[in-house]
């Protein structure tokens, strides 16, 4: 079946964009590439590949997973090879680790803005 649509970005709400893009650039590696007080980008190469996209909302509030009342909504998976290694440059990133761990093959963490994502080995 083909579709009429293409994924451009995964856009995620918070409140300072430019900081949430530098935490997720600096998790995978990826460039920031658009900045502006209101809206910015990482891509996984600069001209080309994945986006992640990061749109103020001032009044943005953290889901408060695992809270049944307040659920994740959605998360990001990332691939690591070295688990500790991953986790420990997540948290001097600002990451925070959930005390809930809900599997064996992968770890979650809120990024510094309360978004959910997990280091999957």
């Amino acid at each position: 079946m083909s579709g009429v649509a293409r994924v451009h970005s995964v856009v995620l709400e918070c409140q300072d964009p430019v900081a949430l893009a530098t935490f997720y650039a600096e998790l995978t590696g990826w460039a920031l590439v658009e900045q502006d007080p209101d809206w910015a980008t990482i891509r996984e190469r600069p001209d080309q590949g994945s986006r992640l996209a990061f749109q103020r909302a001032p009044g943005h509030a953290a889901p408060a997973w695992p809270d049944p009342a307040s659920p994740m909504q959605f998360h990001l998976d990332f691939v690591v090879d070295d688990p500790a290694a991953a986790e420990e440059v997540a948290l001097k990133l600002g990451a925070t680790k959930f005390a809930h761990q809900p599997g064996q093959n992968f770890t979650v963490y809120a990024d510094p803005a309360g978004h959910p994502f997990c280091l999957c080995h």
